[in-house]
């Protein structure tokens, strides 16, 4: 077995940079960085583009194929992986054994690498990128010095990114030319998460064009944002990470107007509002959603020819949860909104929109210094195939996320008066709603605004008993009133709740093996019932 190092070659702290190989994709800032090293007396060694633009900057440039003594090839598949490199930046200084071998070989020492990688990610988030495409942007070479250069980091400075590029010039005008180990163990870190993160990048490409939904190993990365005041508790330490290849509107990493930065609980309940006002939108395009949000679950939601009316309805539903909430709207906030958002004893934490107008940033602002405002951009659609992770201890949970479009055209009507039209579109508006709120869940509208829910019980008789309750003040004067329940009723319980308290049509998945209690139920009192055959758990 090989020995895994010298280890009794002496540790040492300030090594001068003497020769430096870049080889960027990225070029920004490079050719400054490369100046201030050049005014050290640094000799640079360089590749293909990157030598070209040192170049047309006026800077001497050694060429790789000079260093390693063999010419890049296999259009520039091969370039820089080659002893004369490999050897140079893994060469323990200290080592004798390692002195005298690089000696004999003709092998120069390299003390520090600026390479970042070829544009991956970027290229295959390309419309109509092609395998060839990608396959070409993965850097082999790159990564193979990054990995060489930061397991040396005792002797040898490491740079992957331009924003590292000012505190290296920094450190070598302060150390007169070296750099120190607490930098390159820093760098070094640095370099090893970002091929760990470029690997799982390909790696998750694969699965992608292989439809490996779930793969033996399950890879993943995310970038951290920033990290929070606290988590759910004052007590929980907690951070927010983003994902690098976004392709839908978030709450993470969405630019803040105005307001303090979010918490973990206002980051959770702007997500659950955002996911609501998205399905919104695909029951009835054409309209405005918004929705009210308290600890993860809907007390308010409507959908209007406006924005300002959607939130009259939404916030209407239940004035006293939406104290403290979150508000979301499908499309964009404008200035006659924010003053009635703004009007009374009303107070809001966050609201996520797709854009806001700068008069409605300004009264909302002037109105609440604290309240938080997100655009987010289009709101429209779920990401259909995303999955959905859960930790629990000892594991993580995977699942599709539950995106599969509602379409009350294909509901079955099972019981009771056949639904009308407007019927059908509010039993649609129902049981998206009902989707949203955790289980059990049942919820009364009258279809096209929430009017009361029963959320997270235990049971769903009272979930329905809830329901009711909030409901009652509206529901006497509802023209249509429409319950949705997120899964079948076990019994004719709780229909007979809603029954009770006057509503003319349910909406539930059916499935139990007394469905027919409940249709008989609505059959004898005249109340439409439509089947979905979909279950919308939410836990």
């Amino acid at each position: 077995m090989a020995s895994l190092a010298p280890i009794d070659a002496p540790i040492v702290d300030h090594v001068r940079v003497t020769r430096a190989l870049l080889s960027v994709s990225d070029k920004r800032d490079l050719v400054p960085f490369a100046k201030a090293l050049a005014a050290r007396g640094v000799e640079l060694v360089s590749t293909g583009g990157t030598a070209a633009a040192l170049e047309a900057a006026g800077l001497k440039v050694r060429s790789i194929d000079d260093l390693t003594g063999f010419p890049e090839m296999l259009d520039g598949r091969v370039k820089t992986l080659h002893p004369r490199v490999h050897g140079g930046l893994l060469g323990v200084r200290t080592n004798p054994a390692h002195a005298a071998s690089m000696t004999e070989h003709g092998i120069e020492p390299i003390d520090l690498v600026c390479v970042n990688l070829y544009p991956f990610e970027a290229t295959v988030r390309k419309p109509g990128c092609t395998d060839r495409e990608a396959i070409e942007n993965i850097d082999i070479g790159g990564p193979s010095m990054l990995r060489s250069a930061a397991k040396n980091h005792g002797f040898v400075a490491v740079v992957t990114d331009p924003s590292q590029y000012d505190a290296v010039a920094n450190e070598l005008a302060a150390h007169d030319g070296c750099t120190t180990l607490e930098l390159r163990r820093s760098l070094a870190r640095e370099a090893f998460r970002a091929t760990a993160s470029y690997d799982t990048a390909i790696s998750a490409w694969f699965g992608r064009t292989q439809d490996t939904e779930f793969p033996p190993v399950l890879e993943g990365r995310w970038v951290r944002c920033e990290e929070l005041r606290y988590g759910e508790n004052p007590h929980q330490r907690a951070a927010v990470y983003r994902d690098p290849d976004p392709r839908e509107a978030s709450v993470v990493g969405a630019p803040l107007l105005h307001g303090k930065p979010l918490s973990y609980n206002n980051l959770l309940d702007a997500a659950a509002a955002l996911e609501l006002v998205r399905d919104l939108y695909d029951i009835d395009p054409s309209a405005h959603a918004c929705a009210v949000i308290k600890h993860t679950n809907p007390c308010g939601a409507a959908i209007a020819g406006s924005a300002r009316e959607a939130f009259d309805r939404a916030y209407g539903g239940d004035p006293l949860a939406a104290f403290g909430g979150i508000v979301a709207f499908s499309r964009g906030v404008d200035a006659a909104t924010a003053r009635l958002m703004a009007e009374g004893e009303r107070f809001l934490e966050v609201v996520v929109a797709e854009s806001f107008d700068d008069e409605a940033v300004r009264i909302l602002g002037e109105r609440w210094k604290n309240v938080r405002l997100l655009p987010v951009g289009a709101t429209r659609h779920a990401l259909a195939g995303a999955m959905a992770l859960r930790s629990v201890p000892g594991g993580l949970l995977v699942q599709e996320r539950d995106a599969k479009p509602i379409d009350p055209r294909a509901f079955t009507h099972a019981a009771g008066p056949a639904p009308d039209a407007r019927m059908l579109a509010g039993a649609g508006f129902a049981f998206t709603v009902a989707k949203h709120l955790k289980s059990n869940a049942v919820c009364i509208t009258d279809g096209t605004t929430l009017l009361g829910a029963g959320a997270g019980q235990m049971d769903r008789v009272a979930s329905c008993r809830l329901a009711v309750e909030k409901a009652a003040a509206r529901l006497r004067n509802a023209t249509l009133p429409i319950a949705a329940s997120d899964a079948f009723f076990p019994f004719a319980d709780g229909p007979t709740l809603l029954a009770d308290a006057g509503v003319r049509c349910i909406v539930h998945p059916g499935g139990s093996k007394r469905d027919q209690d409940t249709l008989d139920l609505c059959a004898a009192r005249g109340i439409t019932c439509l089947l979905t055959g979909d279950r919308h758990f939410r836990h």
